[in-house]
């Protein structure tokens, strides 16, 4: 952008933002339909990336924990209108959703649960459905392998058993050392084509200390002060700073955050989460909704505006803080193999969370089994899940009557 004005800098960033705006008014799918989303959008219409460069950004964001989809939303809109860009494709994509999950769980505080509870019951079975196809998906991809399905396995048996947050980063770390060390399975490459210009070093560098310092941090300061704000920038900041693969995965996480210190109840945290697939754009604007519902009270707007800024900021420091890097490191067959473990740890923390709280707080009677697994064979079936929350809610109901 060098050598443009003023007023075109700032023309740019008004066209990224109002580009994503309207996808994150219409994109629904979760994470893998946003990228082909975005292909079209910016790739064949636009014309802002070739090829080349864009599967080398979707390639970092894969590789990076954290929201995929809006991380490249992040890098794409940094590479039109620099740091103005990418915080308005952030903005346009993120804030419908977010806006419909705050107004959600603001709506939910002010109704009387029984007027509700057959569609809010439904809500949970959709859930329910979305994960076990979610789980079943990923695990033909990620858990394939002498290796990589043991890890997951044990990782799942390791949550079940220890019911504790640190299980779950327990279990991550164990499975990107042992891969990294033992991981014959991986087939994967990331040398992918295509480059970005080369600012050099330091500024990236820069912002992943600060993301390391946040994550060091945050806990710290949380624990000296006893303060509850802090407690709830922290647990959403390492939900986002933990979570590989996104979308669904980044579950668990919050379940841990909010639901085990008895923040939000589990009935109101599986209500959200079936809101939430029902939405276009990020499925990690499910902290708004969180953040709300964790501090009912003048300051819930203010609660999940932090939720959610903490709970995304990790992973866009992550990918402005490697990109600059990116080149070097793609092709680390070691630092591959620690992430396939990592992602292969992922599927079992995910069916712990299927298996509980989901399905044992859930699946009370035989009718809530029916709604759930045609839930299920619906979404193997290709229906998006925009359309079977509203079936399986409506089901439920009519089941209740």
């Amino acid at each position: 952008m060098a050598g443009e004005s003023e007023h075109q800098v700032r023309g740019r960033i008004r066209e990224v933002f109002w580009a994503f705006l309207r996808l994150g008014l219409t994109s629904f799918g979760g994470p893998s339909a946003h990228i082909g989303y975005f292909h079209d959008e910016f790739v064949k219409r636009r014309h802002w990336l070739d090829e080349a460069a864009y599967a080398d950004l979707v390639a970092l964001c894969q590789f990076l924990p954290g929201p995929a989809s809006s991380q490249l939303g992040f890098a794409m809109g940094k590479a039109r209108a620099g740091w103005g860009g990418a915080i308005a494709a952030w903005a346009g994509f993120t804030l419908p959703s977010a806006a419909i999950m705050i107004c959600l769980a603001m709506g939910l505080a002010r109704v009387q649960p029984t007027a509700l509870a057959p569609w809010l019951h439904g809500l949970k079975l959709a859930a329910v459905a979305v994960v076990a196809q979610a789980v079943g998906t990923m695990a033909g991809k990620l858990s394939r392998g002498k290796t990589r399905l043991p890890i997951t396995l044990a990782a799942g048996a390791l949550v079940l058993m220890w019911d504790s947050a640190a299980a779950q980063l327990v279990a991550l770390v164990l499975a990107a050392a042992i891969a990294s060390r033992w991981n014959d399975d991986s087939t994967s490459t990331l040398s992918i084509p295509g480059s970005h210009p080369k600012p050099g070093p330091l500024p990236g560098l820069t912002l992943l200390a600060l993301f390391g310092a946040l994550l060091v941090g945050l806990p710290f300061l949380a624990f000296i002060t006893g303060s509850r704000d802090l407690q709830l920038l922290d647990r959403f900041y390492r939900a986002g700073a933990l979570v590989f693969g996104g979308g669904h995965v980044v579950l668990p996480f919050l379940q841990s955050a909010v639901v085990t210190p008895g923040w939000v109840s589990p009935d109101e945290f599986l209500a959200g989460y079936g809101f939430a697939q029902a939405l276009p754009g990020p499925l990690f604007t499910f902290a708004a909704y969180l953040g709300v519902a964790s501090h009912p009270g003048p300051g819930s707007v203010f609660a999940g505006l932090a939720a959610l800024s903490a709970v995304f900021l990790p992973g866009l420091l992550l990918v402005a803080g490697v990109l600059p890097s990116w080149d070097r490191w793609r092709g680390d067959r070691r630092l591959r193999a620690a992430l396939d473990g990592a992602n292969a740890a992922v599927v079992g923390v995910l069916f712990a969370t299927l298996v509980t709280p989901l399905a044992t707080t859930t699946l009370r009677r035989p009718a809530d089994w029916l709604v759930a697994l045609g839930g299920t064979a619906l979404l193997g079936l290709k229906l998006p899940s925009w359309a079977v929350v509203p079936l399986c809610a409506t089901a439920s109901w009519l089941v209740g009557r």
